[in-house]
């Protein structure tokens, strides 16, 4: 992977890698309910775990630095690992809840994304938020809410990169 027309270093990351919820077929294909159906169909291709933590990811952050990470309950495990392999260390999650669509899974519908805070350094924050939760509507598959960014920009210095 390159980093064309990135000017690195960034203090403040922010990522959303493409997951692969194919059920490790590999296919990429979408997300599918327990009973196999597919009920999103991808308009992006998908990485394995090992290689969203190949990505180098590494070489754009400054030496103190922020990166904000986001991830669905399946790979929130694999997430911490994934911000360790980039060479941060995971400071607090953060939560975005958001209202049921559908059913996903039993015994708990899937509601929330959480986005990993991440540290690298001594970077420091430039405000203090109350909260590591906030309630957002729902947009488009993979959409990110608008709020976010804010936070991201009231918390964190740049210079950033998505």
């Amino acid at each position: 992977m390159t980093w064309e027309g990135l000017s690195p270093p960034y203090a403040t990351i922010v990522a959303d890698p493409p997951w692969d919820h194919s059920d490790g077929t590999g296919k990429g294909y979408g997300l599918t309910n327990p009973h196999r159906k597919l009920v999103t169909k991808l308009s992006y291709g998908v990485m394995a775990l090992d290689d969203v933590m190949a990505l180098p990811v590494s070489d754009i952050a400054a030496s103190d630095a922020h990166l904000y990470l986001w991830t669905t309950n399946r790979f929130l495990r694999g997430a911490y690992d994934v911000a360790e392999a980039w060479g941060f260390r995971v400071s607090k999650p953060l939560v975005w809840c958001k209202e049921p669509k559908g059913f996903f899974g039993p015994p708990f519908t899937s509601s929330v994304e959480f986005c990993l805070f991440c540290r690298r350094g001594s970077l420091k924050t430039l405000t203090r938020v109350d909260r590591q939760w906030w309630t957002w509507p729902r947009g488009a598959h993979s959409v990110k809410p608008g709020g976010f960014m804010d936070i991201v920009e009231q918390v964190s210095p740049g210079p950033y990169v998505e």
